[in-house]
């Protein structure tokens, strides 16, 4: 959840001041297909928006985005940021401003130049409130960001910390420190775009123009979206096929199927049917190994007798979560395939406790539960249905089947599923802020950081549609916290701050969490250098046949 809301139950920091390093594109491939060619196919989602990266956060246009453009940074599969498009980035001696020099001779697949401007101007795009882009609150900490939430902009207003030094350098004046920065600009929303994209946004959408180790081609809504090797790209990825095409699917066991028969070359997910039996499939390369994403499903602050800002609203919350057994969904539903959470970031993110003060939220009390509810009952009596949404075509079925049997048994109450057919129906659905109940939610992480988790889906900057934060939670003491992180002098001393934020959050549960999604997924016969990544996708780029 890039960034990002997931589209199946399976898929969702070092602060290093000077990163550097720089490889080089391989075109050596082995077997062929397409007339000589090695493409890739790859399990997709038909994407929520246009493929613009400051408008993206989730995986549907999250996975093509990525393959497009690359940033001031790039991360390896472990998560190491290293310098992409950027030749170095300084900061001064509080983190309060930074210095960003690039490389000379990065082009986009316009052929028109990467420039200092081709950054600055993409990222007061993303963070101008008039053009309504996903990943706006990913720049609130850069000068200049408040005064581009204000009424009455034009959109081409620019943010005031971004200042153009020469065609290869400019300077970004935070409006407070912030140490995460050089890793956070490895994020697809810090992409550069080229002059193009402002003559006509919504063309540059269905067409993007990139500067990554791939370059689009064509996309047949709801069935493809063809990418082709860039023959120009000289960065950090290693690119060992000629192109990737996302096949796009409502049906996770109808691709598992195409996996089977070596119609679909690879798959980062498996469904659920699969999920006991996948790693012993004679058909598949099968791939299962910790992974990075948090599992969750929210309930709208602003709900009827689950208000987060409320006793009544927590004690509900709080007896939800203790009612649910997450290990036996776990074992019984994922087949394994997955952690039981113990808190809100995950067990690859640095900082991760599994004995923050509240933790005993996320424990199966049904006894407890039940005391809470009817605690909750003696503030406000509530006889409803409380329904749960979901994509349908994303596998989740049996999970929330299994969250409203136990919620019915373990607190007797009514609640219900409240399928939604597509993941791009859901997730408008979500933005629009038209589902009255708890909704499943998920998050992929952007970069290794507990930030990524915490600020940009729980921070009140990243509410009410300028980020990541659905339930458009909303709490001061915890966003009080966020800023103390951001201004920490050390990795160890922002964890510590982050593992604060996280017991406010284990409290109030503006998310409810249910587990870690292991890093797992299918590849075809015959597919070659199968490994999946820090963010639980397989490294496209370095598959062949």
């Amino acid at each position: 959840m890039k960034k990002k809301a997931i589209a199946l139950i399976a898929a969702a920091c070092s602060l290093a001041m000077a990163l550097g390093g720089c490889g080089s594109s391989s075109s050596s491939t082995s077997g062929s297909s397409n007339g000589g060619k090695v493409i890739i196919t790859a399990f997709g989602s038909e994407p929520q928006n246009p493929l613009i990266p400051g408008n993206t956060n989730e995986t549907g246009g999250g996975r093509p985005v990525e393959l497009m453009f690359v940033r001031l940074v790039s991360f390896d599969n472990k998560g190491n940021a290293k310098n992409e498009v950027a030749q170095s980035i300084k900061p001064n001696a509080d983190s309060s401003e930074y210095t960003i020099t690039l490389k000379k001779g990065w082009k986009f697949t316009d052929g028109t130049p990467v420039t200092a401007e081709s950054f600055t101007k993409a990222w007061s795009y993303t963070a101008n409130a008039k053009n309504a882009q996903k990943c706006a609150s990913f720049f609130s900490t850069i000068k200049g960001y408040d005064d581009l939430q204000k009424d009455g902009l034009k959109g081409d207003e620019q943010l005031s910390g971004l200042k153009v030094v020469d065609d290869y350098t400019f300077t970004v004046t935070m409006n407070q420190p912030d140490a995460t920065f050089p890793v956070k600009v490895g994020y697809e929303a810090f992409s550069p775009l080229p002059e193009s994209f402002y003559k006509d946004p919504k063309a540059f959408g269905e067409k993007p123009v990139g500067n990554g180790p791939y370059k689009f081609s064509s996309w047949d809504h709801n069935k493809q979206i063809v990418l082709v090797k860039n023959p120009d790209y000289k960065g950090n990825v290693k690119v060992n096929n000629d192109g990737v095409t996302f096949k796009i699917y409502t049906s996770t066991d109808s691709a598992y199927a195409d996996v089977q028969s070596g119609n679909l070359d690879v798959m980062d997910s498996v469904p659920a049917t699969a999920t006991k039996t996948f790693q012993s499939d004679p058909n598949v390369e099968a791939y299962n190994k910790a992974g990075s994403v948090s599992q969750t499903f929210t309930i709208p602050s602003d709900l009827d007798h689950f208000k987060s800002n409320t006793e009544e609203g927590v004690l509900r919350r709080q007896a939800i979560s203790m009612a649910i057994n997450r290990k036996t969904i776990v074992d019984k539903v994922l087949g394994g395939v997955g952690t039981p959470a113990k808190e809100f970031t995950s067990p690859m993110t640095p900082g991760y406790s599994d004995s923050l003060k509240g933790e005993s939220n996320l424990e199966y009390n049904p006894k407890k539960a039940k005391e809470l509810w009817a605690k909750a009952d003696a503030i406000s009596k509530y006889d409803g249905t409380l329904t749960f949404s979901y994509n349908a075509d994303g596998g989740a079925k049996p999970i929330y089947d299994a969250v409203v049997n136990q919620l019915k048994n373990n607190l007797g109450i009514k609640a219900a599923t409240n399928p939604v057919p597509t993941f791009q129906e859901f997730r408008t659905d979500v933005s629009n802020r038209t589902i009255k109940g708890a909704f499943r939610t998920g998050w992929q992480p952007d970069y290794p950081s507990p930030e990524n988790y915490l600020y940009q889906l729980y921070d009140s900057a990243a509410a009410d549609n300028q980020g990541s934060n659905d339930g458009d939670y909303k709490n001061p003491a915890f966003d009080k916290l966020m800023d103390q992180a951001y201004a920490a002098t050390s990795t160890e001393a922002a964890n510590k701050i982050y593992q604060q934020a996280q017991e406010i959050l284990l409290n109030d549960l503006p998310a409810i969490p249910l587990y870690y999604g292991n890093a797992y997924g299918v590849a075809a016969k015959g597919v070659k250098n199968f490994t999946m990544n820090w963010q639980n996708q397989p490294v496209y780029s370095e598959l062949s046949k």
